[in-house]
């Protein structure tokens, strides 16, 4: 009873006290990035595409799925002021009126006659529990740490979505410049098919020439409306992604324009920035800190809750009198203590370790995946670079290919395989430098999603 009398007035939290795990991570990434900008909350602004960064700020007005996120933390911040106002005292205002009757029961009681009655009452009641072993406090912790999970929950939705605008503006960009290349290969193809044709009309040529450059002609052509998809998939999307009906953008994004340039450094981060940089490890966080409270909550329930309850009021068998002479009042401290609950709470107490535990597993496992992507974006990125100079290489080594071919087919020194060839790999070399510039962009823009950045107004 002393023990019991010395935790009431010292008051104790049950429950473990939540400290962040340390979780080991590399010192470096394997693949380094060069010196970069110290915050790049607003990466996408190094592309220098005005209509990139309005895609991004108009999806963040209106994106749906950040209007979620916005409810979501509404519904949490609410949730936490229920569970901050079971520490109040509760106040409650009553009142009644009830007329009875009590017939007699004995013949002297029969002699002195029965009468009705009216009762009139009005008062308010009180209560307070006194959060002695803390679970009133535990279950606010847990609340305000869902809190900022939901916060955090919403600030990866924006990371996510700046990262897709810019992926699929650039797809789109791509494609376009894809269908560009196609549209100068179809007229280099059809003059290449004129000159066969003009070559047989003056019996130097032959019908199989002629045959295989119209053959080619019709597969090139045949690859457009792939390309269109692609595009129009891109655009569609973006409407979306802004809150808007998918065709919306469509007249907008109408005109062409070229592949935004990736910015030529790579930021640098080390591997434990990532555990405050990206919102969805601090929303993991969060919520193995919610967990913990939790349990706290869940042991509480082992020990008794103390109450304070009163009233204050009055009461009196006619209106006109219910006045000071007639008021009432009652106080009161009265506790409850679970003895027996079949198992139930330390059940429940289990399933809220359980479930701590299984927080600290997500956490480490989100921690591990964020290292995955950063050091697969950085991989992709700097192996995309080394493909683009290759490319680049080829581009100019299969125009120069194709330009001897076609001279020593005019001259008569080649036949007209050799210039369909030359003229396939142009084009194959031209359209993989075009993806490789695309790439280029959105694995950079996989680095900056994968590092954490987002949006900063």
């Amino acid at each position: 009873m002393r023990r019991l009398l010395w935790l009431a007035l010292a008051g104790c939290t049950v429950g473990p006290q939540y400290q962040r795990p340390e979780i080991a991570v590399p010192k470096a990434f394997s693949e380094g990035g060069a010196a970069g900008p110290a915050s790049f909350e607003r990466w996408w602004a190094g592309f220098h595409d005005p209509l990139l960064e309005s895609l991004v700020a108009r999806a963040v007005e209106g994106n749906l799925d950040l209007q979620l996120g916005a409810a979501r933390i509404r519904e949490a911040r609410a949730a936490r002021g229920i569970a901050a106002a079971a520490g109040l005292p509760q106040v409650s205002a009553s009142g009644g009126y009830t007329r009875s009757k009590l017939e007699a029961s004995n013949p002297i009681s029969r002699l002195a006659g029965t009468s009705a009655r009216s009762i009139f009452e009005a008062g308010f009641d009180a209560s307070w529990e006194i959060d002695v072993f803390g679970g009133v406090r535990r279950d606010e912790e847990a609340a305000l740490a869902q809190v900022q999970a939901t916060e955090e929950a919403r600030e990866d939705i924006l990371v996510t979505l700046v990262a897709d605008v810019a992926r699929n503006y650039v797809e789109l960009r791509g494609a376009e410049r894809q269908i560009a290349i196609l549209d100068q290969t179809l007229v280099a193809q059809t003059d290449s098919l004129n000159l066969a044709s003009a070559r047989l009309d003056s019996g130097m040529g032959a019908d199989l020439d002629v045959a295989r450059a119209e053959g080619l002609l019709a597969a090139t052509a045949a690859q457009r409306p792939a390309l269109e998809v692609l595009r129009q998939k891109a655009a569609f999307r973006l409407g979306v992604l802004l809150g808007r009906e998918p065709e919306a953008l469509l007249a907008e994004l109408d005109a062409p324009g070229a592949i935004p340039p990736a910015p030529p450094q790579v930021p640098a981060v080390l591997p434990s920035e990532l555990l405050t940089r990206r919102p969805d490890l601090r929303r993991s966080e969060r919520e193995l800190a919610a967990a913990t409270a939790r349990i706290g909550v869940a042991k509480a329930d082992l020990f008794p809750r103390f109450n304070l309850t009163g009233s204050f009021g009055r009461r009196s068998t006619d209106l006109g009198t219910l006045n000071a002479s007639s008021q009432f009042w009652n106080a009161g401290l009265g506790f409850q203590w679970p003895i027996f609950a079949g198992g139930r709470i330390r059940a429940n107490i289990r399933v809220q370790e359980a479930r701590q535990e299984e927080a600290v597993l997500e956490y480490r496992k989100a921690i591990l995946t964020a290292l995955e992507e950063v050091e697969n974006a950085l991989s992709a990125h700097e192996r995309e670079l080394r493909r683009q100079e290759s490319l680049r290489v080829s581009v100019a080594a299969n125009r120069r290919a194709l330009e001897l071919a076609v001279e020593r087919y005019t001259s008569g020194l080649e036949n007209y395989l050799s210039v369909l060839d030359a003229q396939r790999s142009v084009y194959a070399a031209e359209d993989q430098l075009v993806q490789s510039q695309s790439h280029v962009a959105v694995t950079l823009i996989a680095v900056y999603k994968a590092l954490g950045g987002g949006w900063a107004g």
